[in-house]
């Protein structure tokens, strides 16, 4: 095996081993026979979240030889028409003279049908655990959005959902399956670095709460909830008092897509502001580098408490995470050992020594990161073999955690001790309250397990 290759795997790992025993999933041979026999073949795919990011994933899977996208659901009515002329077009030009897609508004309808295989799921946050344990509970195998849930419990929960019903469940992490990413976390995992000091991670700022990647009161003015759209199906669990805004749903036109990203990702009450948009990739990869996959950090420290000017994480072996900023205003990580370092952020990747410098890379860097379907493909390859996809659900939910931590030590304004063995605060009632929300009348059990 070239080194290279040596060196993916490596940092990949072999997912159920790298899992604690009795985690790793086997589904019985039945369900791989079906996932392998549908539509002569093909994996049969329905998209819940016709929003923009839901676009670029549609372009990916569609793209593979063996999926075929039956199905789409969405909210608001005139996602689904696009979404159901793209399909149209896009087997049309294959060739295809009589082109079937299903379009619904409640994702419950979607999860019924017995032909659909595994689901996409890129609705916003407030939403993705009760979707996905239903799809679990439906049989579907789950393609999900980062971040995997919008507080901790909820991942708690869908840790537990994926297990039970032995399904497979895909985090749209893409880092994972990058090679500037694979590169950098595998010379950290190997030593190659020596022992692992400090990460620097940054996730970014933006106007929304200036100064701060935590997330912003929803503060937006009522507006009037545009014809097509059911309001009451896109808040979901959350309650009713929280009042549509365009910035929350982008409207669209036919010859006019979204002008922005859905801005609930911002606000506290359905989002986790940056710390989760951005921080569900880069503690992602701090996490990976550090070995801490299904494990976490102890103590969390916020911004402006006594003499620490940065959110900072401490690890059981001594090493210190820390939110700020180390390369301008780019995402990315950059990860500090006895031996020296490395910066790495999408596209970019630079070292104190050439010893530690990627191999020349093939891949086409013209092709736009949200589509280039290495980490999707990884997901339809999981579906046939059973075997865990590179960002399994326990390592979505702990990296997921790390930022829901941030959040939560930012919002009490003090230090909070994390027990990332049993997933508990220590001895602090007040954090424990922010593990999870109460859902409205009617969701009061949607996270039945």
């Amino acid at each position: 095996m070239e080194r290279r290759e040596f060196l993916k795997l490596s940092a990949l790992g072999v997912a159920g081993t790298m899992l604690p025993a009795g985690l790793a999933s086997a589904a019985p041979a039945k369900a791989a026979k079906k996932a392998a026999a549908s539509s002569n073949g093909k994996i049969n795919m329905g998209f819940i979240g016709l929003g923009q990011q839901g676009m670029y994933l549609l372009s990916s899977f569609m793209s593979m030889d063996d999926v075929r996208v039956v199905a789409g659901c969405d909210v608001y009515d005139i996602k689904r028409d696009r979404f159901e002329r793209r399909v149209k077009d896009y087997y049309g030009k294959k060739g295809e003279k009589k082109v079937k897609v299903n379009l619904y508004e409640d994702y419950q309808d979607l999860l019924a049908r017995t032909d659909v295989d595994a689901v996409v799921i890129a609705v916003p946050d407030h939403q993705h655990a009760i979707i996905a344990i239903a799809a679990c509970k439906a049989g579907k195998d789950v393609y999900l959005e980062k971040p995997m849930t919008l507080t901790i419990y909820e991942g708690q929960q869908l840790v537990k959902a994926v297990r039970k019903y032995n399904r497979i469940l895909q985090i749209g992490s893409q880092q994972r399956s990058s090679e500037e990413f694979l590169h950098a976390a595998t010379m950290a995992r190997e030593g190659e670095l020596g022992k692992i000091e400090k990460i620097k991670v940054y996730v970014g700022r933006n106007d929304v709460n200036p100064g701060s990647p935590a997330p912003a009161p929803c503060n937006l003015p009522h507006m009037e909830v545009p014809a097509g759209l059911n309001w009451d199906k896109w808040l979901g669990p959350l309650p009713e008092s929280v009042y549509y805004h365009s910035d929350l749903d982008p409207v669209i036109t036919p010859d006019r897509d979204e002008q922005l990203w859905g801005a609930w990702r911002w606000y506290k009450v359905c989002g986790g502001g940056l710390m989760t948009d951005w921080g569900a990739h880069m503690f992602d990869v701090a996490q990976w580098m550090l070995g801490k996959d299904g494990s976490g950090p102890v103590e969390i420290i916020p911004p402006g408490y006594r003499y620490y000017e940065h959110l900072t994480y401490k690890y059981d072996n001594g090493t210190i995470v820390s939110e700020e900023p180390f390369d301008g205003s780019t995402p990315g990580v950059q990860v500090y050992g006895e031996n020296g370092w490395i910066k790495v952020s999408r596209g970019k990747y630079e070292a104190s020594d050439r010893k530690f410098n990627m191999p020349e890379s093939k891949e086409d860097s013209d092709i736009p990161y949200e589509i280039k379907a290495g980490h999707h493909r990884n997901f339809i390859d999981a579906i046939r073999t059973r075997i865990d996809p590179n960002v399994p659900v326990e390592t979505g939910h702990t990296s997921c955690t790390v930022c829901n931590l941030g959040n939560i030590a930012m919002e009490l304004g003090r230090p909070v001790v994390w027990n990332p063995i049993v997933q508990k605060f220590m001895h602090d009632p007040e954090a424990t309250k922010l593990l999870h929300y109460d859902y409205r009348k009617g969701y009061e059990h949607a996270l039945d397990v």
